[in-house]
């Protein structure tokens, strides 16, 4: 069996660099090169990260067993589908492809394959989401948040495929039930593409999920909040901090009829080195993929399923004298 994968990184931008600098970190990783094709930051981020700049992605696929997709999103379809067609393993950074067609087309090629097509939904290797699956099994009602301060890197999609679809996703696993309804409202602000979003989920099972997002506020926050029959959860991705309300786990709560409190912290918690792990256990020990081109699908189906919802909304508004028609 094969102890080492050797790992090449297609993209050096905000991601880019943080694969490239845990890849050092994983014991059956080695960074054997990056790509991209601004030569000069390409240079900066192999020399911290202690690898060769490649001159092409076929001269880094020739020394690779896998690469790490970490390119503007537009491009993931094509640098995945390249890779794939190389015989080589992917890590391909979220969206997983543009369109459900070019994700179909995905899904189909790995399995062709037989090679691992990974798509980098960081929030399911998170202990937080660990913690939550293992509390809440049931929900009946979800309400998430994700919000941060404007910057230029994401800009080039929008705030949907940006910063919700990670909730989008973590919704789609613990729920697991398909969507019936979708209503949603947004507002480009800074950007050609929408900057805040709200989305009002509505699941087959009855459970109903509200997702907040949003790259135009003043403070950071990641946070979730759960209810079901089991009790009450409330989860800050941030501060790596779950609190939980219910019968079963935790302090008693005097005066409350036997409800209990848990409140638990990670302060050593890694997603991005616990997806690393992930992918290496995938491609060389053959284990289940955590997210597979397939779930990457089916959280990029619920994003346009947002983003046709702002789409409708928006035409009510014009409708409505609300808002001005584009």
């Amino acid at each position: 069996m094969q102890n080492s994968l050797r790992v090449g990184v297609i993209g050096a931008g905000h991601f880019g660099r943080y694969h490239a600098l845990k890849i050092r970190d994983v014991a059956r990783e080695t960074l054997v090169g990056l790509f991209d094709p601004d030569s000069k930051r390409a240079a900066e981020v192999a020399q911290e990260a202690g690898c060769p700049v490649m001159t092409s992605v076929d001269d880094l696929l020739a020394v690779c067993d896998a690469v790490v997709v970490a390119a503007p999103a537009e491009f993931h379809f094509e640098l995945a589908v390249q890779a794939l067609r190389a015989g080589r393993h992917v890590l391909v950074e979220k969206p997983v492809a543009a369109t459900l067609e070019q994700a179909d087309f995905l899904v189909t090629l790995a399995q062709e394959t037989g090679l691992v097509c990974q798509v980098g939904h960081l929030l399911r290797y998170s202990a937080e989401h660990k913690a939550i699956t293992q509390r809440i099994s049931r929900p009946l009602y979800i309400e998430a948040t994700r919000i941060a301060p404007f910057k230029p890197r994401g800009t080039d999609v929008s705030v949907i495929l940006d910063l919700m679809i990670h909730d989008l996703d973590l919704v789609l696993a613990i729920v697991e039930s398909p969507i019936a309804q979708v209503d949603a409202l947004g507002a480009a602000v800074s950007s050609a593409h929408e900057d805040i979003a709200n989305a009002r989920v509505r699941f087959e099972n009855g459970c109903v999920a509200t997702i907040t997002a949003s790259r135009i506020s003043l403070k950071t926050e990641r946070r979730m909040r759960l209810f079901s029959e089991e009790g009450y959860l409330s989860a800050d991705f941030g501060k790596r901090e779950l609190t939980m309300i219910g019968r079963e786990r935790g302090m008693p709560l005097p005066g409350t009829g036997g409800f209990r409190r848990e409140s638990i912290s990670w302060k050593d918690s890694d997603s991005l080195y616990a997806e690393h792990e992930a992918f290496v256990a995938a491609c060389l020990e053959g284990a289940p993929v955590v997210v597979d081109a397939r779930a990457g699908r089916r959280a990029l189906e619920a994003a346009l399923a947002v983003a046709d919802g702002i789409e409708t909304t928006r035409r009510r508004m014009e409708l409505s004298g609300l808002i001005e028609a584009r």
